[in-house]
């Protein structure tokens, strides 16, 4: 009561701090910025935020707040332009909107994509604040009960969402979960500090993938490719199409789904460690699931848009809870977050369980800025569209080599290394051919994010577990099975008998029509050998600690046990049948006037370029040739593109305070920047 009391003329004085038009100028100023960063792929909240920094250091508190939470509240609107118009995730917490967003797009949907979009993102924001208005006074219990067996129950969870999305064959789902979970297992181990599958001379590989490289690869890489292969435009028949205010009407008449999301986006948003990399899957799924007619998820179902777009901005005002009351930043942005406070002013503030005590009126005018650029962002997300969306009618061929530019600016910002790209282009394949083959890529990179906290998690929790079964059993039980993780448990296996249920009704990678048996059989033989190498590399080198070897053993053992059960499928089934499709059959690919290989090798030669000259120099012989020889552009019009898109690069990477990636070259000249 005491808390409540003292919280009414704090939300006062709250207002008074945030209505001043200089703090609201900030606002505007950090939202415009968040939006620019937003629209990239790849770059997202901690990009902008790592941008800011160098300005924090003695600006005004409330000022240098309200610069912060406009561009952090906006990015996960922003991204949204790229997963829809693109079918690139903008960033982790828009991965699950590319699914249906994207194809709505290549129907000339694009409009109502966006704005469903925009709407969903728009009210989740505002749920967001509003939830955290409320929960701030009582979160402390509430966060404090969420131990490591809860977080791993989460994680759990999180993974659940495989048997919605596995598709027509449920067992390619697992086994596409289980290779992003081996894959996301490289590297360096959290517990032991053993090598895994980086002891053979790759010293990149020690500190493994990284998930913007992952994301982009197993989504964008392919879907550039297809449509570079049909030489059209994203929308087909080049129509932007309207349905700005269908798509509110859409939003409007599922507003329960978007409650419900908003509510799942707080509280996954509330967990630290789990964030954005977990929410828009969970919400994705619950779409899923509580949808009458699910045959159309994939192909351009706007639930699947408004679910994944409410929760991913609510997860704001959620993972703003630990942040301000503990001081543990719930996903990367908010460890930027963190250490950006504490440069404000003179350090009067802190984040922890004092701010409530000592500054409950800035804790105040942060969830209301929170709301209020969630609110500009839209306004000005809706605004711009129009111009944005009409990218879909444009040749794609025009379009291609710049997005092969951002991707790989993106994915090497991600470690600063050459080998970012190769790293990319490696995914990108598997993506071409999970696509291809009917394989469920949401199902590989749920794998991939969720394999450092399934590891994380069950080694702390495992650690503990047996420390208290020691002392004793029953304590040890009740460690394990708290309230909490029963009631998760519960939802998780409902989740699962759903989704199995459900699943075959949904096409992991649209309609895809079943072929010969010949090149399904030689992928799965691929994916066999690798997950064998994988399994024999955990298992057989001595020195591995063994708390490192369990989780890649298991998720290893089980992921070849499915690829096994397949090949007898396979080899019990005649040609034609469904576990047996192949995009290069029949549909868009088939008829595609380009090969695969040839276009390809357009992004390939980009890449080898980069490793000789380096990526500027190689960029502008990369979009000079391809302007000319594919796109089949006037030389004028080649060198206007090529000038507009080495200068955006430039002042892009400039802005950013950005490299770019040096080859041969640069070892051997000391060249003046953008060229060294």
């Amino acid at each position: 009561m005491e808390m409540i009391a003292t919280a009414l003329p704090s939300l006062g004085e709250a207002w008074a701090l945030i209505l001043q038009p200089v703090v609201l100028g900030y606002l505007v100023l950090g939202v415009v910025m968040g939006l620019a960063v937003g629209v990239f792929p790849g770059l997202g909240g901690i990009a902008g935020l790592s941008l800011l920094l160098p300005f924090m250091f003695g600006m005004d508190p409330v000022l240098g707040l309200a610069l912060m939470i406009g561009m952090v509240a906006v990015v996960p609107t922003s991204d949204t332009f790229a997963s829809v118009l693109m079918g690139i995730p903008g960033s982790s917490a828009s991965q699950a909107t590319v699914l249906d967003g994207f194809p709505m797009a290549k129907k000339g949907q694009a409009a109502r994509a966006l704005s469903a979009a925009f709407a969903s993102s728009l009210f989740g924001g505002l749920v967001g604040a509003a939830f955290l208005t409320v929960f701030i006074l009582i979160a402390r219990p509430i966060v404090l009960a969420f131990g490591l067996p809860e977080m791993l129950m989460m994680t759990i969870l999180g993974l659940s969402m495989v048997a919605v999305l596995a598709g027509r064959i449920p067992l390619k789902g697992v086994a596409a979960a289980g290779l992003g979970l081996m894959i996301g297992t490289i590297g360096e181990a959290d517990a032991g500090g053993s090598l895994r599958m980086a002891t053979y001379d790759i010293p990149y590989l020690t500190d493994g993938l990284k998930l913007v490289i992952v994301g982009l690869g197993i989504f964008a890489i392919p879907e550039i490719v297809s449509l570079l292969r049909q030489d059209r435009s994203i929308a087909q028949g080049a129509k932007l199409g309207g349905g700005w205010m269908e798509g509110v009407k859409d939003w409007f008449a599922n507003i329960w789904l978007s409650i419900r999301c908003s509510i799942i986006g707080v509280i996954v948003g509330v967990i630290p460690g789990l964030g954005g990399s977990v929410v828009d899957w969970i919400a994705y799924g619950h779409s899923v699931q509580t949808t009458k007619d699910k045959s159309n998820f994939g192909k351009g179902e706007v639930r699947g848009v408004i679910g994944p777009e409410s929760s991913n901005n609510a997860k704001e005002g959620g993972g703003l809870v630990p942040t301000l009351l503990f001081g543990i930043p719930g996903s990367g942005s908010m460890a930027i977050f963190i250490g950006a406070v504490a440069l404000l002013g003179s350090g009067e503030i802190e984040v922890g369980p004092n701010m409530l005590k000592d500054n409950l009126d800035i804790t105040y005018a942060i969830v209301w800025l929170l709301a209020l650029a969630n609110v500009v962002g839209t306004i000005l997300c809706i605004a711009a569209s129009g111009g944005i969306a009409k990218l879909t009618t444009i040749r794609f061929t025009y379009l291609a080599p710049f997005l092969f530019m951002l991707i790989s600016f993106a994915a090497f910002q991600s470690g600063q290394n050459f080998e970012d790209l190769l790293a990319l282009f490696a995914i990108g394949l598997i993506g071409i051919f999970l696509r291809r083959f009917d394989w469920s890529r949401p199902a590989f990179l749920i794998g991939f994010v969720l394999s450092n906290p399934v590891e994380k998690f069950t080694n702390q929790a495992f650690q503990i577990a047996s420390f208290r079964f020691r002392k004793s059993f029953a304590e040890g039980i009740d460690y394990i099975f708290s309230p909490i993780v029963i009631v998760l448990l519960i939802i998780t296996v409902v989740s699962v008998v759903l989704g199995i249920r459900q699943a075959k009704s949904i096409m992991a990678e649209g309609d895809v029509q079943s072929g010969s048996k010949r090149a399904p059989v030689v992928f799965l033989l691929v994916l066999m050998g690798y997950l064998a190498f994988a399994l024999t590399n955990a298992g057989m080198i001595p020195n591995y600690n063994m708390t490192d070897k369990i989780i890649p053993l298991v998720v290893g053992g089980i992921a070849l046990f499915c690829c096994v059960i397949l090949m007898i499928q396979m080899m019990l089934r005649t040609e034609g049948d469904s576990i047996f499709a192949d995009k290069e059959v029949a549909g868009e690919d088939a008829d595609a006037p380009y090969g695969l290989w040839s276009t390809l090798a357009w992004f390939g030669g980009l890449i080898a370029a980069t490793f000789v000259v380096g990526f500027i120099i190689a960029l502008v012989g990369f979009l000079i040739s391809f302007l000319r020889v594919r796109a089949g552009a006037s030389w004028g019009k080649t060198m206007i593109l090529t000038v507009a898109g080495i200068g955006f690069m430039c002042l892009m990477a400039g802005a950013l305070n950005r490299d770019f990636p040096p080859g041969l070259l640069q070892d051997a000249v000391d060249l003046p920047w953008p060229l060294k």
